[in-house]
């Protein structure tokens, strides 16, 4: 006599698949902090699972019933337009730090690149290492200073520059016109060759 009208193939499905999802359901409390998506049971039970499911049912899914929801990445945030809160909710950023950064984000006219955030003050390297993937700099939001056109107040606002530089570009300017390009600057010796790979995202010689 078949138990419960099931027959003895229906009634091993029906006890592997009890068994799959205690096991989930036991790990989900168990292991809280790890995040588990049922897509990614090892092959041999999805393939037990496919063996026992409705023919209709399309071959290597997992049925809805014991499916769980993945929890949701954080979002990137973006440090030329965040606020301090948003700082402030990344690992080891405090309201100290926070202030810091978005001073520093100021003076430069936006940061090019999230490597610059190590060039602020009192910000530890491990704490760069914790942010650093939850963090990107859009470029396109930094603020540009037209060499050529720009008085010593502006040159001078980019902390890259050095008081003597910012004054030989303007005798330059003046003694011989209109800056070309990045080329000028460098083989005039008006910058050091160095620096030209941290400045170049912030002139402009239109």
């Amino acid at each position: 006599m078949e138990w419960l009208g099931f027959t003895r193939r229906e009634r091993r499905a029906s006890f592997i698949l009890l068994i799959i999802i205690l096991s989930v359901t036991g790990a989900r409390y168990m292991i809280p902090a790890q995040k588990m998506t049922i897509e990614e049971i090892p092959v041999e039970i999805r393939d037990t699972i496919n063996k026992y499911v409705p023919a209709s049912r399309t071959p290597g899914t997992v049925p809805a019933y014991i499916k769980k929801s993945v929890r949701e990445q954080k979002p990137l945030i973006d440090i030329n337009t965040c606020d301090s809160a948003s700082l402030e909710a990344l690992p080891g950023i405090g309201p100290v730090l926070s202030a810091r950064i978005i001073k520093y984000r100021n003076l430069l006219g936006g940061f090019a690149d999230v490597d610059q955030l190590r060039e602020v003050y009192g910000l530890p390297e491990e704490t760069f290492t914790l942010i650093s993937g939850r963090i990107f700099a859009d470029s396109s939001a930094v603020r540009k200073i037209n060499v050529n056109s720009a008085d010593y107040r502006q040159l001078i606002r980019l902390p890259y520059f050095e008081r003597y530089e910012v004054a030989s570009i303007l005798k330059y300017r003046e003694l011989n016109g209109k800056i070309s390009g990045m080329s000028v600057l460098v083989d005039n010796k008006l910058i050091a060759p160095e620096k030209v790979e941290k400045i170049r995202a912030y002139l402009e010689f239109d």
